[in-house]
């Protein structure tokens, strides 16, 4: 009896979930009419069964809020070195002006244009030093961005999300972006229900 009574429950576990990719596979193809046309296209019955398969037990929700609040750290974080660089930067161009006012207050007149000369040189030298400096940390910023999206694409990948690997194809990662904001939305829209998903 007992052995019954389990195969009715695993039968009825079986439907639940039937019905609940089923909802999650609608919802998605409610969602999708809402991208550009080119990536509806993109994005076939299979894909989207397959995305709605991943996102049954809500891991994938999960999954997806800790990278999204991984990176935001990881924005801000770049954001507040970017901050501190320029901040030296503008103390450096204070602290030369004064240096060049105060050398001129104290040259005779006679030495004036050479002074002012030299002064000019090393202005430049020390502008060109803060685009350097600027360039390589905007560099740093757009490596550790990369990097922060293929781990995003690693991880969906590893989670079985459809449609994640790591790529650096822009068609693809705008796929991937749509896919996220889909997995976005189907989240809101759970928390509005008070439930998981939808």
């Amino acid at each position: 009896m007992e052995r019954c009574s389990g195969a009715l429950e695993e039968a009825a576990d079986g439907a639940r979930q039937q019905e609940r990719h089923y909802q999650l596979l609608s919802a998605l193809q409610g969602l999708v009419k809402e991208l550009p046309s080119s990536f509806q296209q993109r994005l076939s019955y299979t894909t989207l069964s397959d995305l709605a398969l991943a996102l049954l037990d809500g891991t994938v929700f999960e999954i997806v809020q800790g990278l999204l609040e991984i990176q935001h750290l990881t924005e801000k974080s770049l954001y507040n070195q970017r901050l501190r660089l320029q901040n030296e930067h503008r103390v450096l161009r204070q602290a030369l002006r004064q240096k060049h006012q105060e050398a001129q207050q104290a040259c005779r007149p006679h030495n004036l244009p050479v002074l002012q000369a030299a002064q000019q040189r090393e202005l430049e030298a020390v502008e060109h030093q803060i685009r350097e400096e600027q360039r390589a940390m905007d560099q740093k910023i757009v490596l550790e961005l990369d990097r922060k999206v293929a781990d995003q694409q690693s991880t969906l990948e590893k989670a079985g999300v459809a449609g994640f690997y790591v790529t650096t194809n822009p068609q693809e990662l705008t796929l991937q972006m749509n896919l996220l904001e889909l997995i976005r939305k189907l989240q809101q829209r759970g928390r509005q229900a008070g439930k998981v998903a939808l």
